[in-house]
């Protein structure tokens, strides 16, 4: 119920800076753009795209490896490891990365006139949305069927085997769009912003 509580504030805060960019938009930028700590916010920004990016591709892998070894306790605790991550490391990170993200992108002259960073911004809300849309649900549905589980038992029941594997699919659908945001980021290339391929 903790972890929940934790999510539930960081979707909320999340939330919360969206409406408030929306309503005051100029303000915002007046309030982001500083140019004297580009290094200070890039290194912020790296280093929490990095953790968050980390926590995923682990926490998929380590899952992968828990299933794969077909022993319950193992599944168990992988599973309440990596959702007790995905509340206290990956959600505070995401906030960080957005917001030092947005900021940055201010400094350079704003998302929606760089090609490939309004590209980077669009696949990292999809990635967000592909979490939030699908994951969160999931996982909860999860966490029902495990309390029933006895931790001694020889197998997992067939729903919540099936369960787990379509979170292995989530999550992978989840990171690849976050590899291709690291890949823009560090090669910067030179293209249209997004909203000018639609004209």
């Amino acid at each position: 119920m903790k972890t929940k509580r934790v999510l539930i504030f960081f979707l909320s805060l999340m939330a919360v800076m969206v409406v408030l960019a929306l309503i005051f938009p100029d303000r915002l930028e007046l309030l982001l753009d500083r140019p004297a700590l580009y290094r200070h916010v890039l290194f912020v920004h790296i280093v929490a795209a990095t953790i968050f990016f980390a926590n995923a591709v682990i926490g998929m892998l380590w899952e992968y490896r828990s299933l794969a070894s077909g022993r319950p306790p193992v599944i168990l605790h992988t599973y309440e490891t990596v959702t007790w991550l995905d509340a206290r490391f990956s959600s505070p990170m995401i906030v960080v990365t957005v917001v030092s993200g947005i900021m940055l992108s201010v400094i350079l002259g704003g998302i929606w006139r760089i090609g490939w960073l309004s590209l980077a911004f669009l696949l990292f809300i999809f990635s967000g949305m592909v979490w939030v849309g699908s994951d969160i649900r999931t996982q909860y549905r999860i966490r029902k069927l495990i309390a029933d589980v006895d931790p001694r038992a020889r197998a997992l029941p067939r729903e919540l085997t099936r369960l787990l594997k379509l979170r292995l699919w989530i999550s992978t659908a989840g990171v690849i769009p976050l590899i291709a945001v690291f890949i823009l980021m560090v090669y910067k290339p030179e293209f249209a912003p997004v909203a000018e391929w639609f004209r």
